[in-house]
């Protein structure tokens, strides 16, 4: 099964092979809310400022239009590489720096149909990250935590061991596909981010 990946204008669209995620959580660390301040797009975050993200194998993911769109920027020199359109600023999902890291985690903001992301994915809230910076109560999952990063750690092993090779996102040097545009510390602060 697959979903559709769609930015907001339509100018870059894609798919995302369901069959390849390791867990859906939502992150409301203070680096996410950050990002979506720099975008400047409602509704990436919720009501207390948590990104509902699907992390998968970055294998899975596939643009079939638009790519041209596609632009990637850091909160730092260290941080993630956090990948959106420049077309109109939808997110599409944070990688590590290590392109051997099989891991993206896709936001599901560009995923469509809506009442098919519970059916794919699982319901929100099985797994819930860095609860201690939501902007209200909500409800950590401790139990959610440990085994959704053991099933990351799994398949991020299990992709190295069968020497995956590079992605939509890295070429075949392991470097990023564009340009990563690196906020500077005064910006980061300015947003309200740690990342480090």
């Amino acid at each position: 099964m697959a979903l559709s990946l769609r930015c907001e204008c339509g100018r870059v669209q894609g798919r995302v092979e369901t069959d390849q995620v390791y867990v859906r959580a939502k992150c409301y660390c203070r680096d996410c809310q950050a990002y979506a301040r720099w975008l400047d797009r409602p509704g990436v975050v919720d009501a207390q400022g948590g990104t509902d993200i699907v992390a998968m194998n970055p294998a899975a993911v596939h643009i079939t239009s638009g790519d041209e769109q596609i632009a990637c920027m850091s909160l730092s020199e260290k941080g993630l590489l956090r990948w959106y359109t420049v077309c109109c600023r939808t997110p599409l999902g944070n990688t590590p720096r290590d392109a051997k890291v099989s891991y993206v985690g896709i936001v599901t903001t560009g995923l469509s149909p809506a009442w098919e992301i519970d059916q794919a994915f699982g319901a929100q809230g099985e797994v819930v990250i860095n609860a201690g910076s939501a902007a209200g109560k909500v409800k950590a999952t401790p139990v959610g935590f440990v085994v959704g990063g053991w099933r990351i750690l799994r398949n991020i092993v299990g992709a190295r061991l069968r020497k995956q090779g590079p992605t939509l996102f890295f070429d075949g040097e392991g470097q990023p596909i564009r340009k990563v545009e690196v906020l500077s510390a005064a910006e980061r602060a300015a947003l309200g981010g740690n990342d480090a």
